[in-house]
């Protein structure tokens, strides 16, 4: 059913001409489901109130609801095309009327974990691109036979909201950085295993598949009324620099359930680590902290250990962000492993005499399809020193891209194997006590595969070719001498 009308939706969208990628459409998109969400929100709100016989008031004033402007009905409940604004007058008013009425609500909201600032944040840093009112009329009512009412209906919006967003990591440009391959942050959840009563962060929030997965994987069904209030209010955490990432990060955690995402829109990197307090820091980091970046110095000095590379302020970031106890796993460039910079060789240190990292999975080309780069996963506990190291190289036995994929079967051996740290033909352990103590690499060398023959110096290889071309020219001055 919503399969359909989300087909539906695009084939309406290629025809607006302020649409013009994949990342126009899903940001547009977002804002429409929202506003429809909010009004099935409210709706559960009123009806939660009058079954405990408390007053409801609505967070939108009369004039601005869903059901006046985007889909207005008449006394037999059908659609009312008389009353219904379309072309220039729906785009002026959701222009100079709906969106500076919401943006509004950031300012009077009571804080940044309430809805009234996530709706006020939300419609401050969009902008409608929409150009053709009767174009963005037929997508309101599309959008209004969509139903968030149900568990059930919002997992089907859930799955179809997330496969746009893997499409447009897909399809390149920047869309990338929002997109983490499912399959692996399942993995790296299920490793983890957050419980009920800890908190989980994620400073580079992107399109929140870190927090939503983990949503999934501590939501049971037998939770009590306080545990599921816990979930809703005091459990995920995130932070997103950009303003497109941060709509689609709470749009996406909606869409799972979540009715107040706590994301915060700043800049993680901003932050001094060196002043965190106890009740900055959380038990559980789950992220995939964006690389290069080449950082400005005054960001850079808000962390002990100075670099331009973004991802290791970031791990400095969560390094700090961790309770003692606590638990992460980190997605990084497996050049940080070997890197022989100051920056990279302080990092590893730190990371080795204040955590115990226990594990790294190295993941093979096209795991993140269209970033052109390998990775690995950091997983680590804060607050031993790191002993063994147990290393798991991944293979799915095939060549990954856009059209085969990482799935979880290629991830199921690792998540069997790692709690007992078992050895293998792709996985074996690495002693502290064996590390170079000048420079600690961390470098992927799995002991158990062929040796491979070691490259020839260029020299060498110069050398040879000019022998071979000395032995070619005698041999044809020989032959010319017969003749």
């Amino acid at each position: 059913m919503y399969e359909a009308a989300f087909n539906r939706i695009e084939r309406e969208l290629r025809n607006e001409a302020g649409i013009a990628n994949e990342l126009d459409y899903v940001e547009q998109i977002s804002w429409v489901l929202f506003l429809k969400y909010l009004d099935d929100l409210e709706s559960e709100r009123r009806d939660r109130a009058e079954l405990a016989g408390e007053d409801w008031e609505p967070l939108i004033e009369s004039g601005w609801r869903w059901s006046e402007w985007a889909a207005p009905k008449t006394a037999e409940g059908e659609f009312d095309h008389n009353g219904a604004r379309v072309g220039e007058d729906l785009i002026g008013f959701v222009d100079r009327s709906l969106f500076p009425y919401l943006a509004d609500f950031r300012a009077s909201a009571e804080g940044p974990r309430t809805i009234e600032y996530k709706i006020g944040e939300i419609f401050t840093e969009l902008r409608n691109k929409f150009r053709s009112g009767y174009i963005l009329r037929d997508v309101l009512e599309i959008v209004d036979g969509l139903s968030f009412n149900t568990q059930d209906q919002r997992h089907e919006l859930s799955e179809l909201y997330e496969s746009r967003i893997r499409r447009m990591g897909n399809a390149g440009r920047n869309g990338g950085e929002y997109y983490t391959p499912r399959p692996l942050i399942r993995a790296m959840v299920r490793i983890i295993d957050p419980k009920i009563g800890e908190t989980v962060y994620d400073g580079a929030v992107g399109s929140a598949g870190f927090l939503c997965e983990a949503w999934e994987h501590m939501r049971r069904p037998d939770l009590s009324a306080s545990e599921y209030e816990t979930l809703q209010r005091d459990t995920f955490f995130g932070q997103e620099k950009k303003s497109l990432a941060y709509i689609i990060g709470i749009m996406n955690m909606v869409l799972h359930g979540i009715e107040a995402p706590n994301i915060i829109h700043t800049n993680s990197l901003n932050e001094n680590v060196m002043e965190y307090r106890e009740r900055d820091r959380h038990d559980i980091v789950l992220a995939n902290p964006p690389f290069g970046g080449g950082e400005r110095r005054e960001v850079q000095h808000n962390f002990p250990i100075r670099s331009g590379e973004t991802a290791y302020l970031f791990l400095q970031h969560f390094i700090r962000k961790l309770r003692a106890g606590g638990r992460a796993a980190v997605v990084i460039k497996n050049t940080f492993l070997s890197n022989t910079d100051n920056a990279a060789t302080a990092l590893r240190r730190e990371v080795l005499a204040s955590c115990m990292l226990h594990t790294i999975l190295d993941c093979p080309s096209g795991t993140f399809q269209g970033a052109g780069v390998k990775t690995v996963v950091l997983f680590f506990e804060k607050g031993a020193p790191t002993r063994d190291i147990w290393y798991y190289q991944l293979d799915p036995g095939r060549t990954l891209g856009k059209t085969n994929p990482l799935n979880d079967g290629d991830l199921a051996e690792f998540v069997q194997l790692q709690p007992s740290f078992t050895e293998g033909p792709q996985s074996w352990r690495l002693a502290h006590a064996d590390l170079d103590p000048d420079t600690l690499d961390l470098s992927v060398r799995n002991p158990t595969a062929p040796e491979q023959a070691p490259l020839r110096a260029p020299k060498a290889i110069i050398a040879d070719m000019l022998a071979r071309d000395a032995e070619t020219a005698k041999i044809l001055a020989n032959i010319r001498g017969l003749l």
